[in-house]
């Protein structure tokens, strides 16, 4: 059963964007500023198109909190869409019922939900699936993820993500990422050769009317060993996690640690060693290596937990695309609204918050907790178990022996 549950609701150009978070613990510490500083990162990138130039996100939090701290009730959130106050979209947006005649977008768009969206809701317009569809909505879950960021933060959990490609350029990943540099690039790329071919790249797909696609990489770091599961198919949480990135819009694969490059080797080659005691710098049960990326059996091990997302070429593409015409089926061409030229930037930003808030849930699953200060405790007195085995019981009797002899002093 899920512990951390969010929903979304809202659609591109209407009035804004709502998340709701039930699960998060009561104590614990927000303020919009921490949510605004997420949502102004997904917002960044070269590439992105005009409509980040309209938008200032911010999310407004209106239940759940009081005087900076959460309540243990659901957490919602609001995101005001501040190009619907154009009149044009207050019309075709409208939530009630409107005299004037709305122009009908029927041409479909190859790549979009638009003709699968309609044949499933009978729709005779494109535009009620456009709007829910488009990637706007991920705004909303950044923000649900800032939460969910929030309280791995408490444990001790970071996540961040940087840009492996863009189009045909792909960058040099440094044993070492200066993660400052990575947040300071345009493309958020560790590689400041493949920064300058990156932005050459996107300028000129731009210039022929077309998009780009790329991988972005989140990693996650200080994750506990032990959450997930591997008793049953859907509560391992690779699975749960490459569900999260993979709904990410445009992203059409996923892949953990070394997973691909894996599948054309021997299995001598791809085992991540497990470190004598003697060897342990960190924490207890090092690996010599992560090519599991931090997940075996569909539970984490202790290694950062790896993921990469594989984006397709943005489907919104400048130049009319041939296509059919939803009422008639008569061979037309594709609309163009506007879009980005490249989101692999923006893409790494929102699957940090899926990422975030599949690991929160686990973690809530796992250590339990109604305030955080509880669910903390729950954290350390699990932390404590994890090594040797004899070492452990070792460390269990000689506590029990402290405890004992206290209580012996105490006495009268």
């Amino acid at each position: 059963m899920r512990k951390l549950r969010f929903l979304t609701a809202g659609e591109s150009h209407g009035k804004g964007l709502t998340a709701i978070i039930e699960g998060v613990p009561a104590g614990l510490s927000l303020d919009e500023a921490v949510i605004a500083a997420d949502l102004v990162r997904r917002q960044g990138g070269y590439g992105r198109g005009k409509r980040q130039q309209i938008e200032v996100d911010r999310a407004e939090i209106t239940s759940g909190v009081r005087h900076g701290r959460t309540i243990g009730s659901p957490i919602a959130l609001v995101i005001v869409n501040r190009d619907h106050q154009n009149a044009n979209w207050q019309v075709r947006m409208a939530t009630e019922p409107v005299d004037e005649a709305v122009e009908q977008v029927t041409l479909l768009r190859p790549g979009h939900a638009d003709l699968v969206g309609t044949q499933k809701y009978g729709f005779d317009d494109v535009r009620p699936i456009l709007e829910r569809s488009s990637a706007r909505e991920t705004a909303a879950r950044v923000a649900a993820g800032a939460v969910a960021r929030t309280i791995l933060n408490e444990l001790g959990v970071s996540i961040r993500s940087h840009t492996l490609s863009i189009g045909s350029v792909s960058a040099s990943v440094p044993e070492r990422i200066d993660w400052d540099a990575v947040e300071a690039s345009p493309v958020r790329v560790a590689d400041a050769d493949a920064e300058v071919a990156m932005i050459e790249e996107i300028d000129q797909a731009q210039e022929a009317l077309d998009t780009l696609g790329g991988v972005f990489e989140v990693r996650a770091s200080g994750v506990p060993m032990g959450l997930g599961s591997h008793v049953h198919w859907d509560r391992k949480l690779d699975g749960m996690l490459a569900q999260a990135v993979m709904s990410i819009n445009a992203v059409k694969a996923v892949e953990i640690g070394s997973g691909i490059s894996s599948a054309g080797a021997v299995g001598s080659d791809v085992m991540d060693v497990i470190l004598p005691a003697a060897n342990w710098n960190r924490r207890p049960w090092e690996r010599a290596t992560n090519r599991a990326g931090g997940l075996e059996a569909g539970i984490t091990n202790g290694e950062d937990v790896v993921i990469r997302g594989f984006l397709k070429p943005i489907s919104t593409v400048p130049r009319r695309m041939p296509t059919a015409d939803l009422l008639t089926g008569n061979k037309t061409e594709s609309f163009y609204e506007r879009s980005d030229v490249a989101v692999v930037p923006a893409g790494g930003v929102v699957a940090e918050a899926m990422v975030a808030l599949v690991l929160a849930d686990a973690a809530l699953e796992k250590f339990g907790g109604d305030h955080i200060g509880e669910l903390k405790r729950n954290f350390k007195s699990f932390e404590s178990t994890v090594g040797p085995r004899e070492q452990i019981e070792q460390d269990s009797i000689e506590s029990a022996k402290a405890d004992a002899a206290e209580d012996d002093g105490g006495e009268d």
